[in-house]
């Protein structure tokens, strides 16, 4: 009997940012004088070395790094979609590390799609045959993927271990999110509610109950609808890899 084989997908977006970032140095030269340096070198080393220590603590054979794509689909629904981030600079090796990262290890990325979406995808891929016994976990410390039923590790919290995330459970999360919104990434959800009322108000996992919700505040199910869309993390069946198509969630899908 074929062993079974566990699969990391690692989000090489905040790990390529945070090794980065650690390896910044600011220097003083005098006179006024300052310079900002990275150690490129250092940051694929660090790189190195997380991944081999979460493949060995999470006992995997493989790992994938997902990567965000040149566009965004998001954008097409929303366009001041993370606009809050233009203009802000990425660590000076940044782009050196990724590239580090793509020649040097199995990666998945697709033009229009975020490394979240890639994770998500690769996650709920259906299993068959000999390879139903394989096993994926997203690793990642993005609350993001806890819409996503699978597997999934957080190495900002190693403490939790391997959680297991049923499909109505990350059903649940998804309207969490369209009600309340995410700052970081720059859709504003339903106004004045954070995750907690968010939670009081979905006493069941009913499309309805996030339409009252912004139909209370003046909005509307339309504005509604555009918040959960930009709020979800693709599935499988909802995205078409040959033609680069997105299938925007529709709620008759609960």
């Amino acid at each position: 009997m074929r062993k079974p084989t566990r699969t990391l997908l690692i989000d090489g977006d905040i790990l390529i940012y945070h090794e980065a970032a650690a390896v910044e140095e600011v220097f003083d030269w005098g006179d006024d004088w300052w310079t900002l340096h990275g150690d490129a070198s250092e940051a694929k080393e660090r790189v190195d070395v997380w991944l081999e220590e979460v493949a060995s603590l999470l006992e995997a054979e493989k790992t994938i790094v997902t990567l965000t794509g040149r566009m965004n689909w998001r954008k097409d629904v929303l366009p001041t979609y993370k606009a809050n981030r233009k203009g802000k600079r990425k660590p000076v090796v940044y782009t050196e590390l990724r590239r580090y990262v793509t020649a040097t290890y199995k990666t998945a990325c697709y033009d229009t799609l975020e490394a979240d979406d890639v994770m998500g995808i690769l996650a709920t891929h259906p299993v068959e045959g000999d390879n139903r016994s394989n096993e994926t976990i997203i690793v990642s410390a993005d609350k993001d993927m806890r819409t996503v039923p699978g597997k999934l590790y957080n190495p900002n919290r190693p403490d939790e271990g391997i959680q297991k995330i049923s499909e109505e459970e990350a059903n649940r999360n998804h309207l969490i999110q369209a009600l309340s919104g995410d700052s970081v990434d720059g859709y504003s959800g339903c106004p004045r509610i954070g995750p907690k009322t968010a939670d009081k108000i979905l006493t069941s996992n009913d499309w309805s109950l996030v339409v009252a919700a912004y139909e209370k505040a003046g909005l509307t199910e339309d504005d509604a609808l555009v918040q959960a869309r930009v709020a979800r993390i693709l599935r499988y069946n909802e995205f078409n890899p040959k033609a680069q198509e997105v299938k925007l969630w529709d709620p008759k899908c609960l």
